[in-house]
């Protein structure tokens, strides 16, 4: 029992040694440094906001002097630099002071059209080239640096939840990024510098794909500036072909059926940007957003060839070689009861083109046979078009002046006999056979005359 007793005695736990491995003494000494290194951070970030604060408000203000605009250039740059190299996101408050930066240097009034001196066509027009275009570039490679890179709701300046707290009810139009600043961004496609509008068209495509809300109001903007151009201006404003550049693609995403709202834009905007001299400017991509839409439905073709035919010009010669190129097109895509409404006209204007006495334009619609899908189209309804085209071939072999037109003309006349001589043959005689009415008429009627004049001279004799 006493033995017992004594081994029941309390043991004492030894007290926890304060650990002085290399391991401790390296986590202890790490976080001195984190904590040191997120004071440099932060003093860092503070000094770098400075900076950028101070270059921005310098690049703010207009610049005037040759020196100060040198200067300018030169912050510009370097702006662009820090934000291409910098690993820390812009923060709210600088992306804020940055794009009023860039729409104090890109908002502007753009100066009159320059009319300078012409190449040989009335809107082949020679722009000035601009001068401030060497710090305008570096302005919209920053914006469009900033709009693919940040997100919308930074753009929108509603990225923290504070400022939603703050300012409820702000207007689209109050945002970094909203309907003002998109509208100021499409007045200037009418810049006489193409590189400048090729800038706008690249940050325009960018902000319509990712800011899916304005979608439909760029739009209607967009569409304003066409209608503008073509029943308001003097067909003399620039940026037509990037806007329907534009254009082309969201065409190209339309879904199939298209809405009624798309059908009346093809109807009201872009067939009736087919009558303006200047069309020669901007034809391959209004010949493009035209093509989509046939493509998709190709009941429209019709349509389009109808109204194109009602637009066709009488003494431009170069817009008669574009539109003939567009119509051969369309023909290949379209319906074929569409095709056979408008077939008579089509073919009658195409008969006019071969007779035409400019040469280009005679050459273009002789070369249209040449098209392996539209000679299907054709031979489906031959019988339709041949007189017209072999009336007009015959024409060309006897009266034309150039001599490469009638060897084009004997080389269609030939393919045609080949398709259907026994057709051929028969739209000949009946051609002469038209001509011989024709004199007997014109001899009938002169005979007439004589008779009546005779008459009328023995009335005076006697």
């Amino acid at each position: 029992m006493g033995a017992q007793r004594k081994n029941l005695k309390p043991t004492l736990m030894p007290q926890p040694k304060q650990s002085t491995t290399l391991q401790f003494l390296f986590d202890l000494d790490s976080k001195c440094c984190t904590s040191q290194n997120d004071d440099k951070i932060i003093q860092s970030l503070d000094s770098r906001n400075d900076e950028l604060s101070t270059i921005i408000i310098y690049c703010t203000r207009s610049r005037l002097d040759a020196q100060e605009l040198a200067l300018k250039r030169l912050k510009l740059t370097q702006l662009l630099s820090i934000i291409k190299t910098s690993i820390t996101p812009v923060s709210d408050e600088t992306l804020e002071i940055l794009l009023k930066m860039v729409a104090s240097n890109l908002f502007r009034p753009l100066p009159p059209p320059y009319v300078g001196t012409c190449s040989g066509e009335e809107d082949d027009v020679i722009a000035a080239p601009s001068a401030a275009w060497a710090h305008l570039q570096i302005v919209y490679d920053i914006l469009l640096r900033l709009i693919t890179k940040k997100d919308v709701k930074a753009l929108r300046g509603e990225h923290s939840d504070e400022s939603r707290i703050l300012n409820p009810g702000v207007s689209p139009e109050e945002h970094f990024i909203g309907r003002s600043f998109v509208l100021n961004l499409l007045a200037l496609f009418n810049s006489d510098e193409p590189r400048e509008r090729d800038a706008v068209k690249n940050i325009v495509h960018r902000i319509y794909s990712k800011f899916t809300f304005y979608r439909s109001f760029m739009r209607q903007a967009m569409i304003d500036i066409l209608l503008q151009f073509i029943y308001e201006s003097d067909h003399r404003q620039s940026g037509i072909g990037e806007i329907l550049e534009i254009w082309g693609s969201i065409i190209n995403g339309f879904m199939v059926p298209l809405k009624d709202e798309h059908k009346v834009f093809l109807s009201r905007v872009l067939i009736p940007l087919h009558k303006p001299k200047s069309m020669t400017g901007y034809h391959r991509q209004l010949a493009y957003c035209v093509s989509q839409f046939v493509q998709k439905e190709a009941e429209l073709g019709g349509v389009v060839i109808g109204k194109i035919l009602r637009y066709w010009p009488v003494t431009n010669c170069q817009k008669e070689v574009l539109l003939i190129g567009e119509i051969e097109e369309i023909v290949e895509n379209m319906d074929r009861r569409q095709y056979l409404k408008v077939a008579l006209p089509l073919w009658s204007q195409i008969a006019k083109c071969i007779n035409s006495d400019n040469s280009q334009v005679a050459e273009r619609g002789l070369y249209v046979w040449n098209n392996e899908k539209l000679m299907k189209v054709v031979s489906e309804d031959i019988e339709m078009v041949f007189p017209y085209i072999v009336e007009a071939l015959e024409k060309n072999l006897t009266c034309h002046w150039s001599k490469n037109v009638q060897e084009l003309t004997e080389n269609v006349k030939i393919l045609l006999q080949e398709l259907d001589p026994i057709l051929y043959k028969r739209c000949v005689e009946m051609i002469k056979i038209r001509e011989l009415t024709v004199r007997l008429e014109e001899n009938t009627r002169r005979r007439k005359w004589e008779r009546i004049e005779m008459a009328a001279l023995a009335t005076t004799k006697n």
